[in-house]
């Protein structure tokens, strides 16, 4: 066999059906992903920081009771493009503070936007972008954070800063910087370029042409089907959806081919554990061939 299998198949917070098998609270997602065949559960703090200490502990202590690993996903508002220096350092924080509940939670990896580019140039957003990231990276060495794993995204809207190559540069910043790689976000910032094995293998190429080789064979990605328009993401769909794409099978054949062993996390809406065991079910499939 080419490839053990090591790809790491999870969700990004609780599907539709956790809820609808009587569940509600994040501490029973671990049992529930390890009876799914699951790997992996991303918790979001999208929308703020709110998580107890102690709560955290409970719940990362759950997680390493099922070898469920966590990631945790920052805050939505950060933007290191950002003109004003309060609100660059409350994106700072956003970061910090996330890497201090990913570390109560046991979760090795923290996912975050970099930005967006406002009113600015694409060149004066992302300059100004690299610059507050360099303040980023002293704050996590001064916290002592630099043992985590930080997974900057590439986006799916025309205006914000996340193209495959700011990814890249971003990442080449630190040894800590392993690129997450949303799919969906890319063929919906392109309008649906991902259609074929050579589609995605040129984004793989791009990827391993420019950074060390480790952050591409361990590194993040999200899934998921994506409705586009004109300045590209509009809302995420489900694997049902027939328009939009990608479709995760070319993806599954290069990943093998590559022997690339990232972690993936299905952002479906509301079907992430389904679509995330369908995504496992085609590659161990492929694998036994």
């Amino acid at each position: 066999m080419k490839n053990d299998y090591m790809i790491k198949f999870g969700v990004s917070g609780n599907s539709n059906s956790f809820y609808e098998d009587g569940f509600s609270s994040t501490i029973d997602a671990a049992k529930w992903c390890k009876s799914k065949g699951l790997d992996l559960y991303e918790y979001s703090f999208g929308r703020g920081i709110k998580m107890r200490d102690q709560t955290a502990v409970e719940i990362g202590n759950e997680f390493k009771l099922y070898n469920i690993e966590m990631s945790v996903h920052a805050p939505y508002y950060i933007n290191f493009a950002n003109s004003d220096p309060q609100k660059i350092q409350n994106s700072l924080m956003y970061v910090i503070n996330s890497l201090e509940k990913a570390k109560f939670l046991q979760a090795p990896r923290v996912v975050f936007h970099t930005a967006s580019q406002g009113k600015m140039s694409r060149e004066e957003a992302f300059n100004l972008t690299k610059l507050n990231i360099m303040l980023l990276m002293e704050k996590i060495a001064e916290k002592g954070y630099t043992d985590f794993i930080l997974c900057p995204e590439t986006m799916g809207k025309v205006g914000q800063i996340g193209t495959v190559e700011e990814i890249i540069e971003i990442c080449n910043m630190a040894p800590y910087f392993y690129p997450c790689v949303d799919f969906g976000h890319i063929n919906a910032r392109e309008r649906g370029i991902l259609n074929t094995k050579k589609d995605y293998q040129l984004i793989i190429d791009k990827l391993l042409d420019n950074l060390p080789s480790q952050k591409v064979k361990y590194m993040h990605i999200h899934f998921s089907k994506i409705e586009y328009g004109e300045r590209g993401e509009i809302r995420h769909l489900t694997f049902e959806d027939k328009k939009y794409g990608p479709e995760f099978e070319p993806l599954a054949e290069v990943l093998y081919k590559n022997t690339l062993q990232p972690h993936i996390l299905s952002e479906s809406d509301g079907t992430q554990a389904e679509d995330a065991m369908e995504m496992k079910k085609i590659y161990m499939k492929m694998l036994s061939k």
